[in-house]
């Protein structure tokens, strides 16, 4: 199994019994005692799920949500309140999933061994040739699906076809010409305007953050690629 967890409390009895039973079902275990400390063993540790108590010193739940918001890291938010709108925000900020203290801690097994399926489904799809992923958006060529989370996106078969070929040969530049000979595989009769005009239909369906998966290089072409997305926060 081998998978790393990060127990995150206060509390070290929780920690105690946590890290046991986990220890025990084969996990790799680090703990941490506040907000800050997780944030400095995520780094060290790179844990594959985060078991986080909420109410932390220093540096609370909440506020490491936001810090690991791209990390791809499972997180079970730990939460003595029963007050649902805590475990919203919590859901909003990152966290996959939640369990209120007391807890039993078979739920707690069960939670991990739940999550841990689904982060190894993702790894698998997008280690899938035909599938690509960038943050929240979807292309699958094999499928000719494009979703952004769980939005499907209507895309004519030509531009699925011009914006799976930019994505599948990342930062690659093509001049107009060359995506009119690979897709249309044709002089087509409206000339190189028809990429432009594609182009454009296909990042105003994409909307305002993911239209810049296609970037304009000016003078030559265009190229796809995920580059713009490094440096956002």
């Amino acid at each position: 199994m081998y998978e790393k967890i990060l127990v995150v409390d206060d509390e070290k009895g929780i920690l105690d019994v946590l890290s046991y039973a986990l220890k025990r079902e084969g996990y790799l275990i680090e703990i941490a005692y506040n907000g800050q400390e997780a944030i400095d063993k995520v780094k060290s540790f790179n844990p594959h799920i985060i078991i986080l108590d909420l109410m932390l010193p220093i540096m609370n739940g909440y506020e490491v949500c936001r810090k690991l918001e791209n990390k791809n890291i499972g997180i079970i938010m730990l939460t003595a309140k029963n007050d649902i709108v805590d475990k919203i925000l919590g859901l909003e900020l990152g966290a996959d999933d939640y369990l209120t203290k007391p807890f039993d801690i078979r739920e707690v097994l069960a939670r991990v061994k739940s999550l841990s399926r689904r982060i190894k489904k993702n790894i698998e799809d997008k280690t899938d040739k035909n599938l690509i992923s960038i943050e929240d958006f979807n292309i699958n060529k094999k499928q000719r699906i494009v979703r952004i989370k769980t939005l499907q996106i209507d895309l004519t078969p030509m531009e699925f076809d011009l914006l799976y070929l930019l994505l599948s040969n990342s930062n690659v530049v093509y001049s107009r010409d060359q995506l009119l000979d690979m897709v249309w595989d044709m002089e087509y009769i409206g000339g190189t305007r028809t990429v432009d005009t594609h182009i454009q239909r296909i990042r105003k369906k994409l909307g305002e953050y993911y239209q810049n998966l296609i970037q304009t290089v000016h003078g030559v072409g265009y190229k796809g690629g995920d580059d713009a997305f490094e440096n956002r926060d």
